[in-house]
């Protein structure tokens, strides 16, 4: 059985989009989707890219992905990356791919002098936060989320 991680390619548009709708199935927020293949290919495949994504591959077959990013930390002065999406199919966990994925990702960090990994987890994802504790992760309980969508931007944008 062997593990490969290598990054999204154009002909992966279908194989990511399939990703994100299957981890919106798992979180329960499937009708949250609204980006379209093309829309992710888009993104992914830009001229220059302000997204990425990494796929595992078990023995040939996609098992998962990471969609990440950079960010900026204005404290540390330098960006870090930030983990958007983590996804395993139920067929493929408990082999250490989401493991695997986030090792991949914390080298990135490393090898760029990037001083942070970061990303978001459901408070009901028990699993997950299990895991992410396993791994040396600290819950941010400090900060809250905030965010302005929909009918509340535009008033915001409109002034």
């Amino acid at each position: 059985m062997t593990l490969s991680i290598r990054r999204a390619e154009a002909r992966d548009a279908s194989l990511v989009f399939d990703f994100i709708r299957e981890l919106a199935e798992y979180e329960k927020l499937a009708h949250e989707v609204d980006a379209t293949e093309a829309d992710i290919a888009a993104a992914l495949f830009a001229q220059q890219p302000r997204v990425f994504a990494d796929i595992a591959e078990w023995d040939g077959e996609p098992a998962g992905f990471a969609l990440w990013f950079y960010n900026f930390s204005t404290f540390r002065g330098r960006h870090g990356i930030y983990l958007e999406d983590l996804f395993v199919r139920p067929d493929f966990r408990s082999k250490g791919i989401g493991k695997a994925l986030l090792r991949h990702l914390a080298r990135r960090c490393v090898a760029e002098g990037l001083p942070r990994l970061e990303w978001w987890v459901l408070d009901w994802n028990e699993p997950a936060l299990r895991f992410y504790r396993s791994i040396g992760a600290l819950p941010m309980d400090e900060w809250t989320v905030q965010r302005v969508t929909g009918e509340a931007l535009a008033e915001l944008a409109a002034g």
